[in-house]
């Protein structure tokens, strides 16, 4: 009985782990001791509990996912929520991404009773957003009014630890203001920079980059059982299409004009993106 005693006290959430615990109280004294420095490299565990911790305390960060820069708050904090809709001017009638650190961590936040087996785990992580009909549990001060939430996991190292290390979600929105080009290297969202609590950068030169990958994820509803639409075609378009297809899910051509996309989807995959970009690991 001691012995199960003893286990049962060591068996933590994830962000209070052995190593990790370490991680996030070295964060907290940076932090502490460096109050001014809003720059950092995405170096591995000790950069991510920097951004967790700052998270944690209600600030606003940017940093690299497996397509575009995105700037990111706890989804369960009203305040940085707000935050995040002032920062990028945009309209609070168009809805927020959470992003999550594993596909086992969806049903916590979404349903997903209805979806074929396995096919979250062939999709996810990778650089599609899911939309699904939302639980009670996701803040209801997060997309007021709306039964949906998209939800992403990025195949980014970095960005899932700082996830991970939370055990909760965050809202991410593109790093750019409201109808401006999204973007791929801090340099380009210079301008928000002195609203921003911390900009974590990825070692990329701006030359290499290309104007193709500024898509974005491929955004996918599911909300309607046995089928799916893409509202937006993005980076990993025809990776999506064909998983959706293999599960045996219905395509519905969609024609609304979602997160700004004034086109609308087409079943020719030969007018799709090209596949996501090769990032380093975070």
């Amino acid at each position: 009985m001691r012995l199960l005693a003893f286990l049962r006290s060591r068996i933590t959430s994830p962000n209070t782990m052995g190593p990790i615990k370490s991680h996030l109280l070295s964060a907290k004294k940076t932090i502490t001791f460096l109050p001014e420095n809003k720059q950092w490299f995405c170096g591995g565990h000790r950069s991510a509990a920097v951004a967790a911790e700052l998270l944690r305390n209600g600030k606003i960060v940017a940093m690299p996912t497996d397509t575009i820069y995105g700037l990111a708050g706890l989804a369960q904090n009203d305040a940085s929520v707000a935050r995040l809709y002032e920062i990028k001017k945009r309209d609070e009638s168009k809805p927020l991404a959470i992003c999550l650190w594993d596909v086992d961590d969806i049903e916590n936040w979404a349903h997903v009773e209805d979806l074929p087996d396995g096919l979250l785990q062939a999709l996810l992580p990778g650089p599609t957003t899911l939309v699904l009909k939302r639980k009670s549990s996701l803040n209801p001060h997060l997309n007021p009014g709306v039964e949906n939430v998209g939800i992403r996991i990025p195949k980014y190292d970095f960005i899932r630890s700082v996830v991970k290390m939370l055990n909760q979600p965050i809202a991410l929105t593109s790093a750019n203001e409201s109808n401006a080009p999204s973007s791929l290297h801090p340099e380009e969202f210079q301008s928000l920079w002195p609203e921003l609590d911390g900009v974590f950068y990825e070692k990329m030169n701006l030359g290499t980059i290309k104007e193709s990958w500024r898509r974005g994820s491929t955004v996918v509803d599911l909300t309607v059982a046995g089928q799916f639409s893409i509202l937006r075609r993005g980076i990993g378009y025809q990776t999506t299409f064909r998983v959706l297809r293999e599960h045996q899910l219905t395509y519905q051509k969609n024609t609304k004009n979602v997160a700004g996309q004034g086109e609308e989807d087409s079943e020719d995959e030969s007018k799709a993106p090209e596949e996501m970009k090769a990032r380093a690991s975070g």
